[in-house]
């Protein structure tokens, strides 16, 4: 079942989801959805998906004013970037659904409504993991939190769309989202 949804590593964990000792994605099954209600068009699914992005680039933008630390405020620029390259993605996405070509600029303007992925806010985030902002262990592991998060609530909104093309486009996001957590990982991995 696992390796159908793009997982190549598998370990069996002796205890199961009640010896797991890391991250897992926090709150109720409802967590986010409010953002999905399951009827939206592909066209509107994509919107959201875009402000998510926004609304995580612009936190990271944020975070970045508020550390001293050189290489800390470099990670931050680092993960906003990131974001913006699944904006351009979406945007081109909805570019492709829609028949149109709408500049960013204009998209932003006239569609999108940013928010946070997974579901949380800003402060429920940093009073969740109470992150060291100048610590780069502490940026990545909030980082792969949030990409956890917002990868759950990806698939739990796909679970619940009436139309299969939103599903599918749910499901494109949240394979994006794990990509995103690979390679944070790997980064992570790098610097121990």
């Amino acid at each position: 079942m696992m390796a159908g949804k793009g997982f190549t590593r598998i370990y069996n964990l002796s205890g199961g989801i009640k010896a797991w000792n890391s991250e897992v994605a926090v709150g109720p099954p409802e967590l986010g959805l409010e953002l999905f209600d399951g009827a939206e068009s592909a066209e509107q699914t994509i919107i959201v998906g875009y402000g998510l992005e926004q609304g995580l680039r612009e936190f990271y933008l944020d975070m970045q004013q508020n550390v001293d630390d050189k290489e800390a405020k470099e990670l931050f620029q680092m993960l906003a970037d990131i974001e913006l390259l699944h904006q351009k993605q979406l945007l081109k996405l909805y570019d492709q659904v829609t028949g149109t070509s709408m500049p960013e600029d204009t998209f932003e303007k006239e569609k999108v409504q940013p928010a946070m992925e997974g579901g949380l806010t800003t402060a429920q985030y940093l009073e969740r993991f109470s992150p060291d902002l100048e610590s780069k262990l502490d940026i990545l592991s909030l980082a792969i939190s949030i990409e956890a998060q917002a990868l759950d609530l990806y698939q739990r909104a796909a679970d619940k769309a009436d139309q299969e093309d939103v599903s599918s486009i749910l499901r494109h996001i949240a394979n994006e989202e794990r990509t995103h957590i690979n390679k944070l990982t790997q980064y992570l991995d790098a610097m121990a």
